[in-house]
């Protein structure tokens, strides 16, 4: 017998029509199973964890499930079962938590973006600050002063300047859609791949992280695409002509759109983006890129500039900073100001000091600082972000910065800091897995007075924390909330040495 036979059946379960996309394909997917794991009833969900996902515990084992809310009462099916935990998705709500508000979003469920939609602010700030103490205490393990509130974003819809979308020629069905019996139609959509699987991709009609600007430019894109007979691309023949698009809203206002097209196709790509530029003449920067590769990314691809400017600006504190195509840019533009600040404060400047910025991008931090030190040496993998850092400093009047471009372990060597002076003060923002082990041996060896760890993954921190331990002690700790309805937080540590 076929799922399809048992369809009208397997409807009755879902009593959530919000996970019905979830339970469709957990029950696809189930059919591929020597052994149905089981469904566990009446399960009291008791807290959320990192990665976004709520915690169940039914006798010995943990239950890791997405979008539960503390206090939930549910049917839980088993996904995957390891020895000590155990996966699975809710497949009904008996009683709802007294916390669980509404999402706002309908795709919420589905999208996979925005996981905490169902919890209220306040709850998400606390489950963050506590994130950040669980960290620093059960992994770093290191003698901790009061760990300050944390600082909830300003805004908590439409604060993000970047977006990025994927055009698909077979966009995802949800199950609501299935079960409803409508006409599919053109599979063509523009949206987010749904988590775990690189060739679907669902329709967004609206995403409430972005100005709307954001949503209109999206959608007559989509438009023009179906009406003119744009290929959408397909993401398993790998061919076609609209394959991705990436938004940039300041709060500037300014605005930089870079469409990326699946085929060098001239007469069409100048046709389409005419069309938008005539549509939204806000647009400040509009480029494109052909991307034939079998991937993404756009880092090894020319940039070409359709109309307007090669770059965007974005203000903070009275700095003006350039944020081109590949720039990398906190997505939070009025929450990074806060982060900067905090991690600003902590460095203690006199204008005297030497400051060394490891990961330093674009140069944000490395010039919002530079005003308060004596010189700033910021240090960045991308080449093309050390460039843009460059033109940062020049473009404000910054004369006291200097950067360079490489692998983080093979720039920050001893010898390297033996020509170029030892730090005063060390600021640190590397990516989620955190610091390799020679840079925090560098780090020991330059011994600096003091460092100010920024960090969007605590649980790294933490671990790096402990092996600075020997010779620094932590001072402060003050976490900033910059991606609301998310599990995401960034933390920043002052350390001082001993």
């Amino acid at each position: 017998m076929s799922w399809l036979t048992c369809m009208p059946a397997f409807v009755t379960l879902c009593a959530d029509a919000s996970l019905g996309s979830r339970v469709f394909h957990s029950y696809y997917n189930m059919s591929k199973r020597k052994k149905e794991l089981p469904l566990l009833e009446n399960v009291e969900i008791t807290a959320v964890a990192a990665e976004g996902n709520a915690i169940a515990r039914v006798d010995d084992l943990v239950v890791f499930v997405p979008y539960g809310a503390p206090g939930d009462v549910a049917n839980i099916k088993i996904d995957r079962k390891k020895r000590s935990y155990a996966e699975g998705h809710i497949e009904s709500i008996v009683v709802p938590s007294p916390v669980r508000i509404t999402p706002r979003c309908s795709h919420f469920g589905t999208c996979g973006g925005c996981r905490w939609q169902h919890l209220p602010y306040e709850f998400q700030l606390q489950s963050k600050q506590q994130q950040v103490v669980d960290a620093l205490t059960r992994i770093a393990k290191v003698e901790l002063p009061s760990i300050s509130p944390i600082i909830g974003s300003g805004k908590i819809w439409e604060y993000r300047n970047k977006m990025e979308y994927t055009f698909s020629n077979k966009r995802w069905i949800t199950w609501e859609q299935l079960r409803s019996g409508e006409a599919v139609g053109d599979r063509s959509g523009a949206g987010f791949h749904i988590p775990g699987a690189f060739d679907k991709v669902l329709d967004i009609e609206a995403c409430h992280l972005q100005d709307s600007l954001g949503d209109r430019i999206r959608l007559h894109l989509k438009q023009y695409g179906i009406e003119h007979n744009l290929p959408f691309y397909d993401l398993r023949a790998q061919q076609g002509c609209l394959r991705t698009l990436m938004i940039r809203i300041l709060s500037t206002g300014e605005v930089m759109v870079v469409v990326v097209f699946g085929e060098d196709n001239p007469d069409v790509i100048k046709a389409t983006l005419d069309d938008l530029r005539t549509a939204f003449p806000e647009i400040t920067s509009l480029m494109y890129v052909v991307n034939t590769k079998l991937n993404d990314t756009i880092g090894d691809l020319d940039v070409q500039l359709h109309s307007g400017r090669e770059f965007v600006e974005e203000e903070m504190d009275g700095l003006r900073f350039r944020i081109g195509p590949k720039s990398f840019y906190q997505t939070n533009s009025l929450q990074a100001y806060e982060l900067y600040k905090v991690a600003r404060n902590f460095a203690d400047l006199t204008g005297n000091e030497l400051v060394y910025d490891l990961y330093t991008g674009t140069g944000t931090i490395a010039n919002f600082v530079a005003r308060k030190a004596r010189k700033v040496i910021g240090i960045e993998y991308v080449a093309d972000a050390i460039e843009d850092a460059k033109i940062n400093s020049a473009v404000n009047g910054i004369t006291n910065t200097e950067f360079f471009a490489g692998d983080m372990k093979n720039v920050l060597t001893d010898d390297f800091v033996a020509e170029h002076g030892r730090p005063d003060v060390m600021i640190v923002d590397p990516p989620r897995a955190g610091m390799h082990e020679d840079v925090v041996n560098v780090i020991l060896n330059a011994a600096p007075e003091r460092i100010v760890y920024v960090s969007c993954n605590p649980a790294t921190q933490a671990r790096d924390i402990a092996l600075l331990d020997k010779l620094y002690r932590v001072e402060a700790v003050q976490p900033v909330d910059m991606f609301p309805h998310t599990h995401h937080v960034e933390n920043v540590v002052k350390l001082c040495r001993r």
